[in-house]
């Protein structure tokens, strides 16, 4: 009777190997699962969707969370809901951390957000070579005939009485880098009525269609060069870096080691070019923000 019983036990214990072994894959792939979080403009659409692309061709499992507004973006990292994004040096460094000192290089202001950030668990990556900071844009036109070249320009001819109606996101507008100290900094100041708040992409159509006179812009945004528009100097340095650059929870790192010299080789792609010409393409040409970013990425070899 044994003899009989015996050849029937292996195949039972065969199943339960093969059922454990799946287990442990099934945990393994949970610990690749990354949520990629982004805000809500297009350069960060962009920087969401290639980032996403690229982790998932490299076997993770991938989850999108785009069109964010910056402080609920951070606050969702902060508290584990966003493993990583695309910061900016300038942001983190004025609006979530506070600081008040002035920093005179790109590589001073990336080196203290990245030493109050580790406080908080957050790790800023390498940077890219792309710096998106804000900056005040005018038509080409009208650079040449009320002699506009610098934001020391802009104010003389707002104080002399030159009526200029500027367009800027609602965010900037009340941010610790915006109007207000911008204003403080070089002496001028606009009534309520010459400041049109709208989204981020409005400013420059607003400006082409001569809606307003001076419109908010991003440096990396390809709609410059396209619409004929020229960036008044930032002749007092007002605004800081804005080096765009990952930042990553240090918990998802520590599950995750490959990951920071994976994202370090994305990063390393990405220049004030290619930013804006990725930008252009989705705005001016009108290509999917998918396409875009598929077609630089195996353009990069990163695909």
């Amino acid at each position: 009777m044994h003899k009989l019983i015996k050849p029937f036990i292996k195949p039972l214990i065969k199943p339960l190997g093969i059922t454990l072994a799946a287990m442990s894959m099934s945990f393994g792939a949970m610990a690749s699962s990354l949520v990629v979080g982004g805000k809500n403009f297009t350069e960060q659409q962009i920087l969401t969707e290639m980032t996403a692309q690229y982790l998932d061709h490299l076997g993770y499992q991938v989850e999108r969370r785009g069109g964010m507004g910056s402080a609920v973006l951070r606050a969702a990292q902060e508290n584990g809901q966003i493993d990583l994004y695309w910061e900016y040096t300038g942001t983190s460094l004025l609006n979530y951390n506070q600081v008040e000192e002035k920093l005179d290089t790109p590589e001073a202001v990336y080196e203290k957000v990245r030493e109050l950030d580790a406080q908080k668990g957050l790790v800023w990556l390498n940077p890219s070579r792309a710096n998106n900071t804000y900056a005040l844009a005018v038509r080409q036109v009208d650079s040449v005939i009320k002699n506009l070249h610098t934001l020391s320009d802009l104010a003389a001819a707002i104080n002399s009485g030159e009526k200029l109606v500027l367009a800027s996101n609602a965010e900037w507008y009340a941010r610790d880098d915006g109007l207000r100290p911008l204003q403080e900094t070089y002496g001028f100041e606009l009534p309520r009525s010459q400041v049109k708040r709208m989204d981020s992409g409005l400013t420059y159509v607003a400006l082409r269609e001569q809606q307003v006179d001076v419109a908010l812009v991003f440096a990396t945004d390809g709609r410059i060069p396209a619409f004929d528009f020229v960036i008044l100097e930032d002749d007092k340095g007002f605004f800081p870096d804005y080096a765009i650059t990952p930042v990553v929870r240090q918990d998802t790192l520590d599950k995750n080691p490959e990951l920071a010299g994976q994202l370090n080789a994305l990063s390393a792609k990405i220049d004030n070019d290619i930013m804006a010409t990725l930008n252009a393409r989705v705005d001016v040409e009108r290509q999917t923000i998918e396409e875009v970013s598929e077609n630089f990425l195996r353009e990069a070899g990163l695909l």
